[in-house]
C-alpha cells in the first residue's frame, strides 16, 4: 500500500470508526509527524535537487550574489564607524571623509546589484522548478494504474499539485537567502569580537536566552505545524468532493448538511492554522526584546568606555548597527525553520506521487498490435477482484469471434464492467488470461492496445474545448472531413451544425451544454474516428429517452459494422440484437448463446425475459435468487 493510499485509509478510519483496524491510522500519523518534524530531510532534498540540477548555474550565481550582498551588509557599519572616527571627530578630516563616502557609495551600489541579481535568479529558478514539478506529477498521474486512482481522493492529489508544490517554491526562494543569513550571523559575531572582545561578549550574552526559548518552543511548534498541514489537506479533499458532487448534492437537497460538514473541517483548519501562526510568530517579539536589551548593554557599557577613553565613538555606532542587523538573520532563520518543515513534508508528499509504481507496464519485448490483427477477444479462466480476498470474476471463460457482437448481461454486481475493463487492461487479472487478437494483453504495448480497443462509456467524458477536438481526441491526425463523415454516420452532424459555432463550438466542462444523448453521439463519433478493431460499449444506451435511444441504436449499427463488439446492455430490447449473449451472475458465467438459443433452455435469461422486465437492473435481487433456486431444483 502506498503512503497516499494509507493516508486516505487513515482518513476513512476517522470518518467510520470501528470499521477498519485503528493500528494503520495511528502508525501512519506517527510516521508522518516524525518526518514532518525534520527541518532537513536528506533523502527529500536529494530528490528535489534532481529538479533544481538543470538550473544549478543560476543557483551558484545566486549564492555568489548573496555572499556579495552579505559582505556589503558587514562593510557598511564599518565604513560609517570609520567615517565618524577618522573624518568627523577631532576637528575632522575631509580626505578621510571623502574616502568613506566613496566606499559607502560603492558598497551601496554593490548591495543593490547583488540583491537584484539574487532576487531575479532565484525567482526564475523557483518558477522553473515549480513548472517542472507540476509537469512531472501530472505525467505520473496519467500513467498510474486505475486501482491507485480508485483509492485516492482527487482533492488530496490537487493538494499535492498545488499546495505542496507552492511550499517547495517558497522554500527554494528563501533557502538561498538563508545561506546569506547564516554567513551574516557568523560575520557579525566575528566583527563584534574583533572590534572589542569584552563588549562583544556582553552583547552576545543574550543568546543563551534565545536557545532556552527554542528548546521549549520547538516540539510544540512541530505539532502545531503538522496539525495545520493535515487539516488543510483534509479540507482540500472535502472541497473537491463537494464540488465534484454538486449535482448529487442539489438533487438530494443536501446543500446545508454538506456546508455544515465542510464548515466543521474548515473551522478546524482555521484553528490549527491560527495556532501554527502563533507559534511561527512567537519568536519575533522575543527576538525584538533581546535586540533592545543588547542595544541597551552597548549604550551603557560602551558609553562608559567612550567616556573613559577606552573606546572610540565610531566603534559604538558600528556596534549598534551590527546589533540591529544581528537579530535580523536570527528572526529570518526562525521563520525559515517553519518554511523548511513545510517544504520537507511537501517534498516527501511530492515524491510519494512521483514514486507511485505503475502496476500496468509494458514488457521489454512487448508486441505492437496492428490493424492486421483479427480482432478476437478471449477470456481464459479469468479470476479478478479489486482486492485479493474478494474476487469479482471467478474462472470466467468465453471467446468473442472477429466481427461478432456479444452482449454481457446480468444483475448489478455480476462483473460486467470489470470484464470490459480487463479487455483494455485497466487492471491486471489475478489469474488466467485475457487475449486480444490472439495475444495476452500483458504481452502487448499499452499504446497499441489502446489504438485497437475503443470504449464508449455510459456517461462519456467530454473535455473543455471544441467539438472537433473532442471527436478526434483519440486520433489527433484525423481531418475535418474524417470527423464530419463520422458524425454523419452516427447521426450527430445535424445537431452539431445547429450549435452556434458548428464543429468549432466550445464545449463547457464535461460537455454540460449538451444533452446526455448528444454527448453519447459525440462519443460514438469519437470511437468511429479512432477506427479501432474492437469496440467496448459500457451501458451506452442507459439513462436516455426512447427517441435518443433509437438514434443511438441506428448509430450502433454503423459503429459495429466490421468490428468486434462487446456490449454491456441492461435493456432487453438492446440485448436481442446481439450475435451472442453471455449471462453473468455473481462473477460467474452461467449461460451463453443468442436470444433464440437461450429462450428454449428456460434458464435465468429466459425466465427473466418472460417476466417482461425492461432492464436487468430493474430485477430485484430476491427475484433472481428465487429463479436460481427454482432452476437448481428442476
Amino acid at each position: 500500500m502506498s503512503a497516499i493510499e494509507q493516508e486516505d485509509e487513515d482518513r476513512e478510519t476517522a470518518r467510520f470508526p470501528g470499521q477498519r483496524p485503528p493500528r494503520a491510522s495511528v502508525g501512519s500519523h506517527r510516521i508522518e509527524e516524525e518526518v514532518f518534524g525534520k527541518a532537513y530531510d536528506p533523502r527529500t532534498v536529494r530528490r528535489i535537487w534532481a529538479f533544481v540540477r538543470p538550473y544549478r548555474r543560476k543557483i551558484y550565481l545566486s549564492v555568489a550574489a548573496v555572499l556579495v550582498f552579505t559582505a556589503t551588509q558587514l562593510a557598511i557599519p564599518l565604513i560609517i564607524g570609520r567615517a565618524i572616527d577618522s573624518g568627523m571627530t577631532q576637528g575632522g578630516n575631509t580626505t578621510n571623509l571623502l574616502w568613506a563616502m566613496g566606499a559607502f557609495a560603492l558598497a551601496v551600489l554593490l548591495n543593490y546589484g547583488a540583491s537584484y541579481m539574487q532576487e531575479t535568479q532565484v525567482g526564475q529558478v523557483a518558477e522553473h522548478v515549480l513548472f517542472d514539478m507540476r509537469r512531472a506529477m501530472f505525467a505520473q498521474l496519467q500513467r498510474v494504474s486505475l486501482s491507485f486512482m480508485d483509492k485516492t481522493e482527487v482533492g488530496r492529489l490537487m493538494s499535492r499539485l498545488q499546495g505542496d508544490v507552492n511550499s517547495m517554491q517558497e522554500f527554494l526562494e528563501t533557502s538561498v537567502i538563508s545561506v546569506g543569513d547564516m554567513v551574516l550571523l557568523i560575520g557579525i559575531i566575528v566583527v563584534l569580537l574583533s572590534l572589542d572582545f569584552r563588549l562583544g561578549l556582553l552583547t552576545l550574552s543574550t543568546m543563551p536566552v534565545l536557545f532556552v526559548v527554542r528548546i521549549f518552543w520547538l516540539p510544540r511548534a512541530k505539532r502545531a505545524f503538522w496539525a495545520a498541514h493535515e487539516t488543510n489537506s483534509i479540507t482540500a479533499g472535502a472541497m473537491a468532493e463537494g464540488i465534484n458532487g454538486v449535482r448529487t448534492v442539489q438533487n438530494l437537497d443536501r446543500q446545508k448538511v454538506n456546508f455544515d460538514l465542510f464548515d466543521d473541517k474548515a473551522y478546524s483548519n482555521l484553528q490549527t492554522q491560527l495556532t501554527g501562526s502563533r507559534y511561527a510568530q512567537v519568536m519575533v517579539p522575543i527576538v525584538d526584546s533581546l535586540t533592545g536589551i543588547a542595544m541597551a548593554i552597548v549604550v551603557v557599557v560602551g558609553g562608559s568606555l567612550v567616556l573613559n577613553g577606552g573606546l572610540e565613538i565610531g566603534v559604538i555606532v558600528a556596534f549598534l548597527f551590527y546589533i540591529q542587523r544581528f537579530f535580523d538573520p536570527i528572526r529570518s532563520l526562525t521563520m525559515q525553520y517553519s518554511i523548511m518543515q513545510r517544504a520537507m513534508t511537501s517534498g516527501r508528499r511530492i515524491t510519494e506521487v512521483l514514486d507511485v509504481p505503475a502496476s500496468i507496464t509494458d514488457k521489454p519485448d512487448a508486441i505492437t498490435l496492428t490493424r492486421e490483427m483479427d480482432g478476437s477477444v478471449e477470456f481464459r479462466d479469468v479470476v479478478f477482484g479489486y482486492s485479493d480476498d474478494r474476487p469479482v470474476l471467478k474462472n470466467v471463460s468465453f471467446t468473442v469471434k472477429p466481427g461478432e457482437t456479444v452482449a454481457l448481461v446480468g444483475p448489478t454486481g455480476s462483473g460486467k464492467t470489470s470484464a470490459m475493463s480487463l479487455v483494455h487492461r485497466f487492471y491486471e487479472v489475478q489469474s488466467g488470461a485475457v487475449l486480444v487478437g490472439g495475444h495476452d494483453v500483458r504481452d502487448v504495448t499499452q499504446e497499441s492496445l489502446g489504438e485497437q480497443v475503443a470504449m464508449v462509456l455510459q456517461e462519456p467524458f467530454l473535455f473543455t474545448g471544441t467539438v472537433f477536438d473532442n471527436i478526434r481526441y483519440n486520433k489527433a491526425s484525423a481531418s475535418l472531413d474524417d470527423v464530419i463523415a463520422a458524425c454523419q454516420a452516427v447521426g450527430a452532424h445535424d445537431f452539431i451544425m445547429r450549435l452556434p459555432g458548428g464543429y468549432d463550438s466550445v464545449l463547457e466542462q464535461r460537455g454540460s451544454n449538451l444533452s446526455l444523448g448528444q454527448r453519447q453521439l459525440l462519443s460514438f463519433a469519437r470511437a468511429l474516428v479512432a477506427d479501432a478493431k474492437i469496440l467496448v460499449l459500457d451501458e451506452a444506451t442507459a439513462n436516455i429517452d426512447s427517441y435518443t435511444e433509437r438514434q443511438i441504436q441506428k448509430a450502433l449499427v454503423t459503429l459495429l459494422k466490421g468490428r468486434t463488439g462487446m456490449v454491456i446492455a441492461h435493456r432487453l430490447a438492446t440485448i436481442r440484437g446481439a450475435d451472442r449473449i453471455i449471462v453473468l451472475q455473481n462473477g460467474e458465467l452461467i449461460e451463453s448463446g443468442n436470444h433464440e438459443e437461450l429462450m428454449p433452455k428456460g434458464g435465468l435469461y429466459a425466465k427473466l425475459y418472460n417476466m417482461n422486465y425492461a432492464s436487468f437492473d430493474d430485477i430485484p435481487d430476491e427475484l433472481v435468487a428465487k429463479v436460481n433456486a427454482r432452476a437448481a431444483s428442476t
